[in-house]
């Protein structure tokens, strides 16, 4: 008897998306685990060993990730590229890109490993920075490693330009936040006659600018357009949500720094909390005190959004496409806290490298199965579905007559949702 039912569900996503082109059952092994029971190599040797009676031991894991192939993230980037310009007629119309950073577990930085600054506030703690690019819905193209002390707005031009090239897109659109795009940037992605959509830094546009968003009426939802020259469009749009947002968050963070710096005894230079160190002022070089005057004029620009774009389409869709932005950010959280992408325990380069490759396979099995349950109209969420799953039994009987082994899924009538997964059928014509 095995407890294999999330096993046998997985398999069938990761076929189903093409990766078994991967003849490799170890690299199956791990993607699964990273799904079914997320924790370190030795936790997933053990995991291995108790339910699937699988022959594997640390060293062995560990010597074949330092053997991964140089050409295994080129080949599953194909496969999931392949997969998701299927599922979406053939187009990759949007590319949306982000970045995160991955903190490691240890003291010691080295040539990947720096400290920089962390999105996790983990900045004594070395780290990486992982760059990822997703379609429309979600699912993720194609992913890039870099030093955790790099400028992240200068991972993401080389990795477009390659994805670009490499899958010869021609009619596309890239979708960014603010802090990946500086001047630069803009006007490279111009040069390459690439279309983009980004966050605008308003507050440090030009003065002429400043006053024309200053003048613009606070209606909810309301957007307006500045001609910026050289066919770059800035809109402006107008959000009662958000400006409640604002004001929430700049309060909160505010009543920290009144309860933190009451006492006025550090610099500036010692504060780091969420931006709101901004409204400090230093007297001297250790007397800290609260600017109000800037509480006053940050409040002005509460509830108001930019976006920089010379993509020839109408605001509705501007503002639509930058919003979807949200998907990066599901993309991450699934990493961080379903795959357990991090905290790292890996040393080498070639190990953290095989152990991203590996998550991001997970990270595209795991957005399958979510679409695969929205589309048969399954309202439970793939976690829940995963948890189902590890209840599922097979139960094998050899007969004593023909010496042959017969397996048996045992389904349950807690099962009866996601029964249809189990289902060679279904599988056969996806």
């Amino acid at each position: 008897m095995f407890l294999n039912g999330a096993d046998l569900l997985l398999d069938h996503v990761f076929d189903s998306v093409g990766f078994n082109m991967i003849e490799d059952a170890v690299f199956r092994q791990l993607v699964k685990a990273r799904l079914s029971y997320p924790a370190s190599k030795a936790a997933t040797v053990e995991y291995l060993k108790n339910h699937f009676d699988e022959d594997l031991n640390l060293s062995k894991i560990y010597r074949y990730l330092d053997k991964l192939s140089d050409r295994q993230h080129e080949i599953v980037q194909d496969i999931s590229v392949h997969h998701t310009r299927k599922i979406l007629g053939g187009v990759v119309g949007v590319l949306f890109y982000d970045v995160t950073t991955l903190y490691f577990e240890a003291d010691r930085e080295d040539d990947l490993r720096k400290t920089g600054f962390s999105k996790e506030g983990r900045h004594h703690n070395p780290q990486i920075i992982l760059g990822l690019l997703v379609s429309l819905g979600g699912y993720p193209l194609a992913y890039c490693i870099h030093e955790g002390n790099k400028y992240e707005g200068h991972t993401m031009l080389p990795v477009i330009k390659d994805f670009v090239s490499r899958y010869e897109l021609e009619d596309f659109i890239v979708v960014a936040d603010s802090g990946l795009m500086n001047n630069d940037n803009i006007s490279d992605m111009e040069s390459l006659g690439y279309k983009y959509i980004i966050g605008a830094k308003i507050k440090t546009e030009s003065t002429g600018i400043r006053e024309w968003i200053m003048s613009l009426p606070r209606h909810d939802g309301h957007m307006a357009e500045y001609d910026k020259g050289n066919g770059r469009r800035l809109l402006v749009s107008y959000s009662a949500d958000r400006a409640r947002k604002d004001e929430y968050n700049r309060e909160k963070g505010v009543r920290r720094l009144e309860k933190a710096y009451r006492t006025g005894k550090l610099t500036k230079g010692n504060i780091n909390k969420r931006g709101y160190n901004k409204f400090l002022t230093m007297e001297g070089d250790v007397k800290v005190s609260i600017d109000y005057g800037l509480l006053e004029k940050d409040a002005r620009w509460d509830g108001l959004k930019g976006y920089l774009t010379n993509a020839d389409l109408p605001v509705a869709d501007i503002y639509a496409a930058y919003h979807n932005l949200w998907h990066v950010e599901k993309a991450f959280r699934i990493s961080k806290s379903k795959i357990e992408i991090r905290p790292m325990f890996h040393f080498t380069k070639r190990r953290i490298q095989a152990h991203v490759c590996i998550c991001f396979v997970a990270l595209k099995v795991y957005k399958e199965l979510e679409r695969i349950l929205k589309m048969e109209n399954i309202d439970i969420s793939v976690d829940k579905v995963l948890e189902m799953a590890k209840t599922v039994v097979t139960i094998q009987i050899r007969l004593p007559k023909s010496k042959q082994t017969v397996s048996k899924v045992m389904l349950m009538k807690r099962h009866q949702k996601i029964a249809f997964l189990f289902n060679e059928n279904f599988w056969v014509t996806r």
